[in-house]
């Protein structure tokens, strides 16, 4: 049993229909921190629609960590989906008041465990302390060109469209 006055264990969970509009609040919330570095583009950014959201729910490929508190408001999220045979993490977001707690490490354990699948792949900026360099510290690695799959190609060719590539991108990949 916890002492009085500390917090619940956070629990990580598959996303349920009432969680989605606080996952775009997460999202923009966790996006400030890109102003920091010179990023107010991708700060901006829209987080994932209702409509993707809801995608992701259905599927079973969002999760959230919530708080552990009866009424279990998420304070992050990620969404998956497979891509040539593996997990490829689409987003995972942790809301700032909640950073520092392990919750975005959980979710991509627990996404890797929902999947079966045999690896995680990702893109990410390469020059963001909290993107590729925290990915590369829990046992991801940088895929070069001659391996990215046809998948990964095709996201990486709309992530260009989308004006991603103004910032160095990697995609990233963790076996079993």
């Amino acid at each position: 049993m916890k002492a009085s006055g500390t917090r619940p264990d956070p629990v990580i969970r598959p996303a349920a229909p009432g969680d989605l509009p606080a996952l775009r609040a997460i999202e923009r919330a966790a996006g400030e921190a890109f102003r920091a570095v010179g990023m107010d583009v991708i700060a901006d950014d829209e987080p994932p629609s209702p409509a993707e959201l809801t995608r992701c729910q259905q599927a079973g490929r969002a999760l959230v960590a919530d708080d552990g508190a009866a009424d279990g408001a998420p304070l992050a999220y990620l969404l998956w989906e497979p891509v040539d045979g593996c997990a490829h993490i689409e987003q995972v977001s942790v809301h700032p008041d909640a950073a520092r707690r392990g919750l975005g490490r959980a979710l991509i354990e627990r996404a890797w465990q929902d999947s079966g699948l045999p690896a995680l792949t990702l893109t990410t900026f390469a020059g963001v302390p909290w993107n590729a360099p925290y990915y590369a510290r829990i046992g991801f690695r940088v895929l070069a060109e001659a391996e990215l799959t046809p998948g990964l190609r095709e996201i990486r060719r709309r992530e260009g469209e989308l004006g991603l590539d103004r910032w160095q991108r990697v995609c990233m990949r963790r076996d079993g």
